[in-house]
């Protein structure tokens, strides 16, 4: 299936399966336990990075579901070519085209009648957790479903209890150890709180987001075998349908993580835990290196399973505590939307710093599965919602970092004063409304700028900087009403982008800086 599987000095490779007989098991049994129980079924799966396993993953969800219809009418489904990976809107678009449309809807009414109701993704469209791979993306959609008290939205739009389903047995505990927590300790309070922030091994394509070249469906019962010169490194026994999955990790990327883990722990001072399970057989190996790592170092950081260490990490942030989690890349993507979520409800006020083995360093934030529906609203209203403080913050750590790297005063100076400016933009909540005519991003944009400006013109380490700011501080402060009217005033209206993916420079501009008084400030700053 793979040729010429290369591999350096030291890298750890590992190799595991998923048995679709119990894959689909496990699918009958909840199906029937929400039928049972009168909760939603749902299903939630990460199809956006594992884009090779999780959308065969959510076509057996399909295929169990809706056995009947998929068993009915199979001839029909092949000569349609419908593929159940990519979820029912392909399946009824296809169906559309079907000379036997009446006879397979009415199946797959009856279906939905009396099996149990699925969790919607837009109850007004019709659009359930089945209809497409990656429209429920499970880092962001389950801190959001437990911050919601477990519950997700019906057919009708009403709220009720669901029955979340995560066919992975390692990561899906650390959600179980959130729900232990809410149940003995009540919701998490962001004004008392400490943090979590996350190292994670991300380079060279690392364990499971760089797996899909090496995951495949077994073609016929059989066995699975890594080979090397004739020697057997690996072997599995599947039977067809099986999904099989190989991971690789190279050993100066894990070197390089375990001693960013040490670095943040002793930089900050705060408690640091690496999240490894040892019943997985590469977390054992990472274990191994950890353990040998830290002894060089003299060093002593705790190694806990996904559960323990999530409890152990709710229980120091309760406690108003800061904690570290250095984790693998999938345990990365869920944590950096967990805790923002559970504390704020959006992982937008996030940020998140990935040091890279040269020496750089990349800055970003989170809530990126938020945006088809903000732009909508934007192309509608000309209203968008969208809150950049995790852009601010991003961008306050690189000039923090490059001053720090480069020795550079000014880029200091300019990241102490963005820290001044943006605790001021969140004294004085400048965050977007989500309501068209209000504040929305563009004026959070100018309320930074205006506290930006300010601090800058106020401090005494650059003289420079400080007489550069002074006017334009002074400008912005005086016509702040006169542009926070213009910005509003150009809300209500349907706007054209010139695009989706891509959109048209002079359009999009156009929508998005709407002050001709702001506009002009700025011009004049890039004329100075």
């Amino acid at each position: 299936l793979k040729e010429n599987l290369k591999l350096e000095k030291n890298e750890l490779l590992d190799a595991t399966f998923m048995s679709v007989e119990k894959l689909m098991r496990f699918y009958e049994e909840q199906i029937a336990l929400c039928k049972k129980e009168d909760i939603l079924f749902s299903l939630h799966l990460k199809a956006t990075m594992m884009k090779v396993s999780d959308p065969i993953i959510f076509g057996y969800a399909l295929k169990v579901y809706f056995k009947e219809l998929f068993e009915e009418f199979k001839e029909e489904f092949e000569k349609l070519g419908i593929n159940a990976n990519n979820g029912l809107s392909e399946l009824l678009g296809k169906v559309e085209n079907s000379s036997q449309k009446e006879t397979i809807l009415k199946k797959y009414q009856e279906i939905l009648d009396k099996s149990a109701d699925i969790s919607m993704v837009n109850s007004d469209k019709g659009i359930t957790n089945l209809h497409i791979p990656s429209d429920v993306i499970v880092d962001a959609s389950m801190p959001a479903m437990l911050k919601n008290g477990a519950k997700l939205w019906d057919k009708d739009g009403k709220e009720r209890d669901a029955n979340a389903l995560i066919p992975d047995k390692t990561y899906a505990t650390i959600y179980e150890a959130v729900i232990e927590d809410l149940h003995k300790n009540g919701t998490l309070n962001p004004a008392k709180l400490g943090s979590v922030s996350n190292v994670g091994l991300m380079a060279k394509k690392a364990q499971e987001y760089g797996s899909h070249d090496k995951t495949f469906v077994a073609p016929e019962d059989g066995t699975m075998r890594v080979v090397v010169n004739k020697e057997v490194l690996l072997e599995h026994k599947l039977n067809k349908g099986d999904i099989y999955r190989a991971n690789q990790a190279k050993f100066d990327a894990i070197l390089n993580w375990i001693d960013l883990g040490i670095q943040r722990q002793e930089l900050s001072g705060d408690e640091a835990f690496f999240w490894l399970d040892e019943n997985r057989a590469s977390d054992k190996i990472m274990i191994n290196l950890v353990q040998e790592r830290l002894k060089e170092k003299g060093k002593n950081i705790a190694i806990l399973a996904p559960y323990e260490a999530c409890l152990k990490n709710l229980e120091l942030i309760r406690a108003g505590k800061n904690v570290i989690a250095i984790t693998g890349n999938v345990l990365r993507d869920y944590l950096t939307d967990l805790f923002p979520i559970l504390e704020l409800g959006t992982s937008a006020k996030m940020l998140s710093v990935v040091p890279m083995l040269n020496g750089g360093a990349m800055f970003e934030t989170g809530a990126g599965g938020s945006a088809p529906k903000q732009v909508e609203q934007l192309v509608e209203e000309n209203h968008l919602r969208w809150d950049s403080l995790g852009e601010f913050l991003a961008l306050q750590a690189s000039l923090e970092f490059y001053a720090q790297k480069c020795k550079s005063n000014k880029a200091k100076v300019l990241a102490d004063c963005l820290d001044e400016a943006i605790g001021e933009w969140l004294e004085n909540n400048k965050t977007p409304s989500r309501k068209v005519g209000e504040d929305d991003n563009r004026t959070s944009h100018f309320y930074l700028a205006l506290y930006w400006a300010k601090y800058l013109s106020r401090q005494a380490q650059d003289v420079e900087l400080q007489s550069f700011f002074k006017d334009i501080d002074m400008e912005l402060s005086s016509k702040e009403d006169e542009i926070r009217a213009e910005f509003n005033n150009a809300q209500g209206v349907r706007v054209e982008l010139g695009g989706y993916y891509k959109f048209d420079d002079a359009k999009a501009e156009k929508v998005m800086r709407p002050s001709v008084l702001f506009n002009e400030i700025i011009a004049k700053i890039g004329q100075k």
